[in-house]
């Protein structure tokens, strides 16, 4: 028997089991620091130890797109290792920051399966859990991959599709424990434009775009422990469907908002993503651009000082975000998408 493993695929997954995922990450500044050179991201609680200081946190907490990678990263060995495609998020609910110093493990819950019509496939949906040294949630999540069987001939269980919510309500958003928004500096972050200025159905062009580099992604994807071949192996993916490596869609995410910067600078930070999809490909090469719309807006109970915006955002391939591309002509996303993004941001009120 063989001592390495090739990973799952679909016939080797059961309703209902609890996987532990290897290995713990101990994550330190210099993580907080490559995130930084790979993404440019530049909202300021990440950024800045005394911006963080003066609403009342110990330090300033890693970014929370790369909290969503490394527990991402974990489950990719256990779940998606061979997976074709990462077919969908929901329920992701962001909860104590992760500092400097902590220390995460990661465990997934297969929550449905269902083989495909060709039953040469399966979907398999997984809920997926980040926690601290101190056994507090950092992130949860649910998401479904399309994995193929290795024994096309092999039985398949009867399908169980889970029911997901569509969307994360205010009561579901936590904002960050003893963070005191009435010290917000809105000269550091970059922006006067606080949630009392933006309305449901504004659009905001970010403007910028950026060419991803073969080493940024490849790097970024390492930096993550993500090991799925369809990223890393050129030697194998040469003679896949692309003939060439995919970047990470978790890279496009990361970019996505880091751009989105440019117009919501006070969105300092991401409470729940409600859904996402990866539309397209992406490769070395491309330039990628973002454009958001302002879904919704919520109050967020006893914190009148804060508030939180349901956004969508686009992510763009080697077309700028002008026009706003979301449809093309056929109500079919438009080709230039890689990625629909739905999210809650916070975002500090005025007094």
């Amino acid at each position: 028997m063989s001592k390495s493993s090739r990973g799952r695929f679909f016939e080797d997954f059961r309703f209902g089991e609890t996987i532990a995922h290897a290995t713990p990450r101990t994550l330190s500044e210099a993580d907080g620091a490559i995130y930084i050179a790979l993404t440019g991201s530049r909202f300021p609680l990440q950024c800045a130890e005394p911006f963080a200081r003066a609403l009342g946190l110990p330090r300033a907490p890693l970014d929370d797109v790369l909290v969503f990678h490394v527990v991402f990263g974990k489950s990719v060995p256990d779940i998606s290792l061979n997976a074709i495609a990462n077919l969908g998020y929901a329920e992701m609910i962001f909860g104590a920051p992760v500092y400097p110093g902590d220390t995460l493990r990661v465990r997934s819950e297969v929550i449905g399966l269902k083989e495909a019509s060709n039953r040469k496939t399966g979907i398999v949906y997984v809920r997926t859990r980040g926690e601290n040294q101190r056994g507090e949630t950092v992130l949860s999540f649910a998401r479904w991959v399309l994995v193929p069987k290795c024994d096309e001939t092999a039985p398949a269980p009867a399908p169980i599709v889970p029911a997901l919510s569509e969307a994360a309500g205010p009561d579901d958003l936590r904002p960050i424990g003893g963070l005191d928004v009435s010290r917000y500096d809105t000269a550091a972050a970059g922006s006067p434009d606080l949630w009392d200025d933006f309305a449901p159905g504004e659009r905001v062009d970010h403007v910028d775009g950026v060419t991803i580099e073969e080493a940024e992604h490849m790097m970024a994807t390492r930096l993550y422990q993500n090991t799925a071949r369809v990223h890393l192996n050129q030697h194998v993916e040469k003679d896949g469907r692309f003939g060439r490596r995919l970047v990470y869609g978790g890279h496009v995410i990361s970019l996505a908002r880091a751009l989105s910067f440019n117009g919501l600078a006070n969105a300092f930070r991401i409470a729940a993503v409600n859904g996402g999809r990866h539309a397209n490909p992406c490769f070395a090469g491309d330039t990628v651009y973002a454009w958001s719309e302002v879904l919704a807006k919520a109050e967020l109970g006893p914190e009148p000082r804060m508030g939180a915006l349901r956004l969508r955002t686009i992510a763009t391939k080697d077309r700028a975000c002008t026009d706003f591309p979301r449809l093309g002509p056929d109500q079919n996303l438009d080709p230039a998408v890689l990625l629909e993004l739905d999210y809650w941001v916070l975002m500090p009120r005025r007094a």
